[in-house]
């Protein structure tokens, strides 16, 4: 056996992390163009892990991230919905506000809150339980045999008069 110590592989994810910090200082007017293609150039061609911090070692925000996980997902997620629930309750407020300044009799912000906040609802329903499910079991059933006597005299698409399916009601009748 060796006591050589293993050398793990980078991956690309690794050396992307790496060559964005590499753009970054680039941009920043840190390295020159021609030092900043060189590092990107050996950055890409690393294959080892312990090849890549070298090339940023002189860089200030020289410790990479590590990548996004789950958690990282379910955090952003989570801002998102707090800044929608933020920006419907503001438009509340001044549809509120701005009922109450007119001095109107019926609540006419009703209908429009009720779509903002219906929609926030929606979402979170989809987001907590799950995408839509789909079409479900009764997509494409019917007590009727075929398209129909109806089938391609419509600007919506469909088989013409008879191409329905076989056994079905054909258009020529």
């Amino acid at each position: 056996m060796s006591s050589e110590p293993r050398r793990v592989r980078a991956s690309d994810a690794e050396r992307e992390e790496y060559a964005r910090i590499v753009r970054g200082a680039m941009g920043e007017g840190r390295l020159t163009l021609e030092e900043g293609e060189e590092r990107l150039a050996t950055v890409y061609a690393a294959r080892y892990r312990d090849e890549l911090p070298p090339f940023v070692a002189d860089l200030p925000d020289s410790e990479p991230e590590s990548p996004p996980g789950p958690e990282h997902k379910e955090s952003r997620e989570r801002r998102r919905a707090g800044s929608r629930i933020t920006v419907a309750a503001a438009v509340t407020a001044v549809l509120v506000g701005l009922w109450a300044l007119s001095g109107a009799h019926v609540f006419w912000p009703l209908i429009p809150l009720l779509i903002i906040w219906f929609g926030l609802l929606r979402r979170h329903w989809w987001r907590h339980c799950g995408d839509w499910p789909g079409p479900g079991p009764w997509a494409g059933r019917g007590p009727w045999p075929g398209p129909g006597p109806w089938a391609g005299r419509g600007p919506w698409p469909g088989p013409g008069p008879g191409e329905g399916p076989a056994g079905g009601v054909s258009g020529n009748q």
